[in-house]
């Protein structure tokens, strides 16, 4: 039966590994997200594995050998090994795919988190390591780490996102220190 399995992938491999799965017919799933990058004064979108060097495969390994797979181009192994690999659950992929959705749309093309329009900003003392929440927004339910102010008003905001940290630049008046 086809379930879902973490594939590790070289390092920058994920583009390679899933175009070449796609090839072989096996079903890939790649979270990404959009960051915002500037280079000599150039300001650009670019999209950016949400989990960098993994991808998603769904494939029956009764059908597709585990072999095959891990001697694709860009491929490094599928994360366990052939009697332990442990499937992923569906609910599981469907809410990273809903999180990927929200963090995409929340962002439309910029890193920033929250509306960039002209807000009132009230200056905080927030020190580097310390325990913040979110007042609006998907991350409102985490808690995050204090990394650093970027600017007059943004700043740095370290999450666990699906057990790997993310920093995330938002806006410094939606950030208060954690009760």
């Amino acid at each position: 039966m086809k379930a879902w399995y973490l594939l590790y992938c070289k390092p920058r491999g994920e583009s390679r590994a899933l175009q070449n799965l796609t090839i072989q017919n096996i079903e890939t799933y790649l979270p990404t997200i959009a960051v915002k990058k500037e280079q000599k004064g150039q300001v650009s979108v670019v999209k950016t594995s949400l989990f960098p060097s993994y991808l998603f495969i769904k494939f029956d390994p009764k059908e597709v050998s585990v072999s095959r797979i891990n001697s694709t181009r860009g491929v490094v192994q599928v994360v366990g090994c052939k009697e332990l690999m442990t499937p992923i659950d569906d609910g599981i992929i469907d809410a990273i795919r809903q999180q990927e959705y929200e963090l995409n749309s929340m962002t439309q093309g910029s890193t920033d988190i929250g509306s960039s329009s002209n807000e009132e900003f009230e200056p905080k003392v927030i020190n580097p390591g310390e325990k913040v929440r979110l007042t609006e927004g998907v991350f409102s339910t985490l808690e995050g780490i204090f990394q650093e102010k970027s600017g007059d008003k943004r700043c740095h905001v370290l999450f666990e996102i699906m057990g790997e940290m993310k920093s995330v630049k938002i806006p410094m008046s939606i950030v208060k220190p954690s009760d």
